[in-house]
């Protein structure tokens, strides 16, 4: 098993920065990939970055230029959100790959509102 915790989120004003951290923890090891997922009210759950251990990145293009995802070890990413939009407003969930598993963190709230 493998448990994710996830941290930063918060109420920022249009424009503003936030940066998310998530740390996995228990069986860790092999292949991966860790990103971030968003979902906001009425819609459906979205990718927002993906890092693979080789340190390959994907961003959706509604975050391109604005966003940023980076990771100092295999257990920790971030997610450095600037140019924040009211759009962006969601709930942003951590999420783990390896070996043919999804791990998710609970989430965490963001806000984007003046």
């Amino acid at each position: 098993q493998v448990q994710l915790v996830e941290s930063g989120g918060g109420l920022v004003q249009p424009g503003g920065s936030l940066r998310l951290s998530c740390t996995a923890s228990g069986m860790i090891f092999g292949i991966y990939v860790m990103g971030w997922y968003r979902q906001a009210p009425g819609k459906q759950r979205e990718l927002v970055a993906t890092i693979s251990g080789y340190g390959n990145t994907n961003f959706a293009d509604s975050v391109k230029g604005r966003f940023t995802i980076f990771r100092d070890n295999a257990a920790t990413v971030y997610l450095q959100m600037n140019v924040l939009k009211p759009e962006d407003t969601a709930v942003y969930s951590c999420n783990r790959s390896q070996l043919g598993h999804d791990y998710w963190g609970p989430g965490t709230q963001v806000t984007v509102s003046s």
